[in-house]
């Protein structure tokens, strides 16, 4: 009789800890939506941004055509995007545009020293370290999300659970990886 408790209370234990690993798995699951969330916010008030900094560039640099149609076609792509990947290969390339678009204000002193043109500096410096923080804490959620799955024994319970590893929000071109730079002159 006594072997047959031992093997209950063996068999509730695996089972007590099954279930706090399901869960754990589960909150790391959300806690990695919910950065990816965070970085989506910061995303779209700089693509909300866009508009008013290509305006205010616009009619000075009209000739910039080009540099504004791309950017103006990749702050679409970007609002589509779910990939993480994806997403992070059309913000480099939204990064891009922005310095272009910074590169081309410097040439214009009477551009720069508009109070609505500084002020989209200030706001455009703002978010870039939002997005900055954002991406840090959502890639931190994800690693403490992926090492669970992968270790030993918790990844047991992943794979019955069917939870796959997210993406990390990485930008791969090191140049790009730097805030675009912002005067105030």
């Amino acid at each position: 009789m006594t072997a047959v408790w031992i093997v209950v209370a063996i068999i509730a234990v695996i089972a007590l800890w099954a279930v706090f690993t399901f869960n754990g798995l589960v909150r790391r699951r959300n806690v990695t939506q919910e950065a990816w969330s965070g970085i989506e916010a910061q995303l779209k008030r700089r693509a909300d941004l866009i508009p008013n900094l290509v305006e205010s560039v616009k009619g000075y640099a009209s000739h910039e055509q080009s540099t504004f149609e791309e950017i103006t076609k990749l702050r679409s792509q970007s609002q589509s995007q779910a990939d993480p990947a994806q997403r992070a290969q059309t913000e480099q390339a939204i990064t891009a545009a922005i310095g272009k678009i910074m590169a081309v204000a410097e040439n214009y002193p009477q551009l720069r020293a508009t109070e609505n043109f500084q002020m989209l500096q200030k706001d455009l410096a703002d978010i870039e370290d939002q997005i900055q923080l954002a991406r840090r804490y959502y890639n931190g959620a994800v690693r403490d999300f992926n090492v669970m799955i992968q270790q030993f024994p918790s990844n047991l319970i992943a794979n019955m659970g069917g939870f796959k590893p997210a993406q990390f929000f990485e930008i791969e071109n090191a140049a790009d990886r730097a805030v675009p730079k912002v005067s105030f002159s």
